[in-house]
């Protein structure tokens, strides 16, 4: 049986955290350089995605950045600069390292609700890439900028996750040339749910959050279980995985409330068990 883990015990030191009721929010916080990543950064978020497994009392996770911009990628000074000093098998530790926050993410039982003003580059591309949802503004340019660094577009999973995003033929283009996505584009290539004014689109997102929280929260996690299950199965074999996982949620008591609600002409008081 995993051991539970309170919300108060998760205290990172290298990006914001804030629990509002049952919603967390993560601000990657170096404003002064658009947010850019460092190594400890990276393990921070890779261990906190994982630490999440087992907390019960976060429900939906909202990660943005902090003064107008997500995040810039990889700190060019902290990061890029030490990984000309390594040799095969510390690059290769390192590269691992980031696919883990992509694999915490997607795996982590919460949905994460993205929140993306101004720059979102590299990395921070495929933060708000790895995300269950996307809120962007007319300002976000989205960039999968690798190949302009000299590096393949196969990071963190970009060359899997976001051609089923945003189509196969868009993916390949922006993964070569590297080219920012504008927000337009995203939003109608599926990347964004949604397009806020810069001053509403946290707001907007810890909305959706909220909305979600108060939902029934268990089926939310065989939702996203199934989203990223379902990608290497054959149609046979979803619709049988679909079928076990419905009737997991058929046994709890969020679905006889919702039941009990309908024949009271109530609303649902979802409790996520």
């Amino acid at each position: 049986m995993s051991t539970v883990i309170p919300a108060s015990e998760i205290k990172p030191k290298h990006f914001a955290w804030a629990v509002e009721g049952k919603v967390a929010t993560i601000t990657i916080n170096r404003p002064d350089r658009k947010n850019p990543l460092t190594f400890d950064s990276y393990a921070e978020l890779r261990d906190t995605f994982r630490t999440l497994q087992h907390v019960d009392d976060i429900k939906v996770v909202v990660i943005t950045g902090a003064g107008g911009n997500f995040c810039s990628g990889g700190d060019v000074h902290e990061i890029i600069g030490p990984l000309l000093q390594m040799d095969m098998k510390e690059l290769l530790r390192f590269t691992e390292m980031t696919g883990d926050v992509v694999k915490a993410m997607r795996t982590c039982p919460q949905p994460i609700v993205a929140a993306i003003d101004g720059v979102c580059a590299g990395a921070g591309a495929i933060l708000a890439m790895a995300s269950d949802l996307r809120y962007g503004t007319p300002e976000t340019k989205t960039a999968f900028l690798f190949t302009r660094v000299g590096r393949a577009g196969c990071d963190m999973g970009a060359c899997a996750i976001l051609p089923r995003i945003i189509g196969q033929g868009r993916a390949s283009e922006l993964l070569y040339t590297g080219r920012s996505m504008t927000a337009e584009e995203g939003y109608n290539w599926g990347f964004f749910n949604r397009l806020c004014d810069s001053s509403k689109v946290l707001e907007e997102a810890r909305e959706q959050a909220r909305r979600l929280a108060d939902g029934p929260t268990f089926a939310h996690s065989i939702t996203k279980r199934q989203l990223h299950m379902e990608w290497n199965m054959s149609v046979e074999d979803a619709i049988t995985a679909e079928a076990e996982a419905q009737a997991i949620c058929m046994q709890t008591r969020d679905f006889k409330r919702a039941y009990d609600a309908f024949v009271n002409k109530q609303k649902p008081v979802f409790e996520g068990d």
